[in-house]
């Protein structure tokens, strides 16, 4: 994410210039955003008239400037696009102003953003802006027979391809040159700046090899780490040994997954942790929270409308940091924040046991 320009306004609000560089850019903006911002960006727009009953006149789509005050935000992570959706408040054709218009907000293009920052909404933006810098990481994992590829992104891991087939002996076995041929080949189309390779036993290190011979430019990209599992829950093996944190500092994920497990550790052992929006609000009074967890769709929610608890979370938030405690904001998409909701979608990690 690029941070362009940032300008102070009247009751607290800022203007924030920023152009979105990836599919986690905009997953991290649709967090940042929510309903009475103001978002401005260039688009296009078939033209209505207020003596056609607001109905569109089926013209071309004329290109212009529009700034809509926020109703609605959807992140669609196949078209890789952000949807901001509202009334137009200030447009470049003044006979368009009242009429609703949903911005397509996609990669390399500029959109401001004027509200009131939360904090948590503050550092999600500086951890886009610094993460344009990580590389991005594919894992592979690998045994006899099969082989899996995964990515690494902020908004979670997805899986790339599933490679299978018996080898060794047997009709239906094939060459275990041919898996590691179609794992080169996946691995090549992913173009990550870096790739692990993982696995139980000596089948990667054979996987390896055969990249070594056939496939330099993948190889010279690789790690090793030893894991029980392939597939997802080799992937979470990965991520629980830190492997990818040697080439890139921290992930999100990393962290999400190590607070989860000290969370549940806690939980089963009767210790300092609480779960579920009463819990931790008294929690926060008290001033026991060490560290706060909240999944990132029950923040939103919780902001608004349609939220659920009868406790505000917002105050949640600011007590938490005003006592010296830190606060951390779970992706919904990856198992530590599914782990999370499972939870009530709220919890701390405590200073002391509230008894």
């Amino acid at each position: 994410m690029q941070i362009k320009d940032r300008e102070p306004l009247d009751g607290g609000r800022e203007r924030v210039t920023v152009v979105p560089e990836s599919v986690d850019d905009l997953w991290h903006l649709q967090y940042v955003l929510e309903p009475g911002d103001r978002v401005a960006g260039d688009t296009t727009r078939r033209i209505q008239r207020n003596d056609d009953q607001m109905r569109d006149t089926g013209g071309e789509r004329e290109p212009m400037w529009v700034a809509i005050a926020v109703e609605d935000i959807e992140f669609h992570k196949f078209a890789n696009r952000l949807r901001v959706g509202g009334e137009i408040v200030a447009c470049s054709r003044e006979d368009q102003l009242g009429f609703h218009h949903t911005l397509n907000v996609e990669g390399r293009e500029e959109i401001s953003i004027e509200k009131r920052f939360k904090p948590d909404q503050e550092a999600r933006l500086e951890e886009a802006e610094e993460a344009t810098e990580n590389p991005d990481v594919a894992i592979a994992t690998v045994e006899e027979g099969q082989a899996h590829v995964h990515t690494v992104a902020q908004y979670g891991t997805e899986e790339r391809a599933a490679i299978t087939g018996p080898t060794g002996k047997g009709e239906y076995a094939r060459e275990r040159s041919e898996l590691f041929a179609e794992l080169g080949d996946v691995l090549k189309r992913q173009d990550a700046d870096a790739i692990i390779l993982a696995g139980p036993g000596f089948t990667k290190q054979d996987a390896r090899k055969y990249l070594e011979d056939n496939e330099p430019a993948v190889a010279e990209r690789l790690t090793m780490v030893d894991t029980a599992s392939v597939g997802d829950r080799g992937v979470h093996e990965v991520l629980k040994r830190g492997a990818v944190a040697d080439v890139q500092q921290e992930t999100r994920i990393e962290r999400e997954a190590e607070f989860i497990d000290e969370l549940t550790e806690r939980i089963a052992q009767g210790a300092k942790a609480a779960y579920g929006p009463e819990e931790v609000k008294q929690a926060a009074e008290f001033g026991a929270i060490e560290r706060l967890l909240v999944l990132d769709d029950r923040l939103r929610k919780e902001r608004g409308p349609e939220g659920e608890w009868a406790i505000d979370v917002d105050d949640i938030v600011r007590t938490t940091e005003q006592k010296g405690g830190d606060v951390t904001v779970f992706s919904s998409e990856f198992p530590p924040g599914q782990q999370l909701s499972n939870l009530g979608g709220i919890a701390a990690l405590l200073r002391y046991r509230l008894e």
